[in-house]
């Protein structure tokens, strides 16, 4: 024994009283001692000298060395109860004949799946140990379980083992469950609290799933075939995922879910099926040949919808975002390809020959245009210096300047020599024609 671990020891309760008769001691460990005939009488033999401390550790020394003692089941009602601050557990087991102290500590008084009380009848798994301080033996326990529970505890093994054997629970076996089941079924009690905590679980979290009860007793005699048959009829509805699940107790109130005719039914079903049975210390055969194990029935609910409501409103806006994001996208990809379309339409269209030949017009008009005025201007220059040449020789320019044109008024020949006048002629001057008369 630690000597932390006896801190906590609470002195209220009545010490063991040492009754040499009372101790299992082993033959091959018994050490045999003669006592005085009268007890101030000395004996003839030299005794052995111990303090008590000496004294009850070799005792202790006895009790710890005895292997059969180190690993044993002790049936007996618990009185004495006690709990202190520690955490440890302190009682005494007792039959109608004798009694036994026992403590269990912490670390094992924290796995306890029953609540231990006065006048329980149980079954104690532990270590003889010795007290030396008080010099008690005691029972160092380390596993309770009500009484009856070994038996069944042994049963549960075998049957676990069978079942084992045949491949019921390999992992290849398991079925993944459905992230977001639409048919949700559930075999449990009618009037239990754990279809309870699970419907308000499946509504909180999947409202949208549709659920299946097909309600049976957990718990008795009738209850093996009453949850084979509420499987069978699970499954022809079709669920996506079954849950199996009742509340916590005893290994007796659990023991309809060992009963191989369940566990068969479970391995069997065409649905993948969470097993929510007991507390989270709790585990049936149920469990291993389940496609998920569950800790509580709540847990079973919450395992069952992976995917909550909450997730799809999550993933809906996401989704939306994306959809929003991706349509922007295609809409500015399509803007870009309609407006690189368009413009090499308009690079072959007709509209752009067109314009092409009217500017091509429009440049031909210009230089046409260009080309006559150059032409008009030139002839023009050209005009206008024989106009002044024919100005220059025009007679009336001639007669401007003095001069005068004389005709024959016969003939109308014009007199350019002297010989040639003659008769009447008219004269042209300037400004106009007057007569002569030739006296030759």
């Amino acid at each position: 024994m630690k000597k932390d671990e006896t801190s906590d020891f609470d002195p209220g309760h009545s010490p063991f009283i040492l009754d040499p008769s009372s101790f299992p001691f082993h033959p091959s460990t018994f050490i045999p001692f003669k006592l005085s005939s009268h007890p101030m009488q000395p004996t003839l033999f030299s005794s052995i000298h111990l303090t008590v401390s000496q004294l009850t550790f070799r005792i202790r020394k006895l009790l710890e060395g005895d292997l059969e003692m180190q690993d044993v089941w002790v049936e007996g009602e618990i009185s004495n109860l006690s709990r202190p601050a520690s955490g440890h557990v302190y009682f005494t087991l007792k039959d109608k004949n004798a009694s036994l102290r026992c403590v269990m500590w912490k670390t094992d008084a924290a796995r306890l799946r029953i609540n231990l009380q006065d006048g329980m009848a149980i079954e104690a798994h532990g270590k003889i140990t010795v007290y030396e301080p008080q010099g008690q033996y005691q029972l160092a326990v380390n596993i309770i379980q009500p009484r009856g529970e070994g038996a069944l505890y042994q049963e549960f093994l075998r049957l676990k083992a069978m079942l084992e054997s045949e491949g019921l629970f390999d992992v290849e076996r398991k079925r993944p469950i459905p992230q977001l089941p639409n048919k949700i079924g559930i075999v449990t009690s009618q009037t239990g609290a754990a279809l309870r905590d699970m419907l308000n679980t499946l509504r909180r979290r999947l409202p949208l799933a549709q659920v299946l009860l097909a309600p049976s007793p957990v718990q008795g005699v009738d209850a093996p075939p009453a949850l084979v048959k509420a499987l069978q009829l699970l499954n022809h509805q079709l669920p996506d995922v079954i849950l199996l699940a009742r509340g916590g107790g005893s290994i007796e109130d659990l023991w309809a879910f060992n009963d191989e005719r369940v566990v068969r039914a479970v391995a069997e079903s065409k649905a993948p099926i969470i097993c929510g049975v007991g507390h989270e210390t709790d585990f049936t055969l149920c469990d291993f040949s389940a496609d998920l194990r569950a800790p509580t029935p709540t847990a079973a609910a919450e395992l069952a919808t992976q995917t909550t409501v909450d997730d799809l409103s999550t993933q809906l806006t996401h989704h939306a975002a994306r959809i929003t994001d991706l349509t922007l996208n295609l809409l500015a990809e399509q803007k870009a390809l309609i407006s690189s379309v368009t413009a090499r339409l308009k690079y072959v269209s007709p509209e752009r020959r067109i314009q092409s030949e009217y500017q091509h017009l429009d440049e031909l008009s210009r230089r046409a245009f260009s080309a006559l005025t150059h032409r008009i201007q030139l002839q023009t220059s050209t005009v206008n210096g024989m106009s002044k040449r024919l100005q220059s020789l025009n007679p009336e320019g001639v007669l401007s300047r003095g001069y005068a044109i004389i005709t024959r008024k016969d003939d109308g020949a014009v007199v350019s020599k002297v010989s040639q006048a003659h008769g009447e002629m008219n004269v042209r001057v300037s400004d106009g024609e007057f007569e002569v008369i030739s006296k030759t």
